[in-house]
């Protein structure tokens, strides 16, 4: 068993915590990225209070697949255990990278890999 927590901070304050515990086949991340956490919770994946979306998938040899990020997004890969190319860029267990001003990523050369994949939403900072 491998545990991840992963905290995403909600758009606006006063929100109460909510913890979930969500169960995704194998079969539905084998050799592609599968939805588990997204703003309204469609296709069976955990809501979030925030303009954030985070597929898991795990790939193996030949196994591959292209995500095409919507405008304006970034974002940040995490492999969780295994070894994988992301954009032609080799990720271990452990690794992570954080991809800017890219249209598409392309996951592929899978050793056993589990990767997490988290489309954000560019965080404006104030000039103060």
């Amino acid at each position: 068993m491998h545990f991840l927590q992963i905290w995403i901070i909600p758009s606006r304050t006063g929100v109460a915590p909510r913890y979930r515990r969500q169960r995704f086949e194998e079969a539905d991340k084998r050799g592609r990225l599968r939805l588990i956490i997204s703003p309204e919770g469609e296709e069976g994946a955990l809501s979030v209070d925030q303009d954030s979306r985070v597929d898991a998938g795990l790939f193996d040899g030949p196994e591959q697949q292209v995500l095409t990020l919507p405008e304006n997004r970034f974002a940040d890969v995490h492999v969780a255990r295994g070894a994988l190319s992301a954009n032609g860029q080799r990720l271990t267990a452990g690794d992570g990278a954080r991809l800017r001003n890219v249209e598409a990523i392309s996951f592929g050369e899978g050793e056993n890999a589990e990767v997490l994949v988290f489309d954000l939403r560019p965080v404006e900072l104030s000039g103060d």
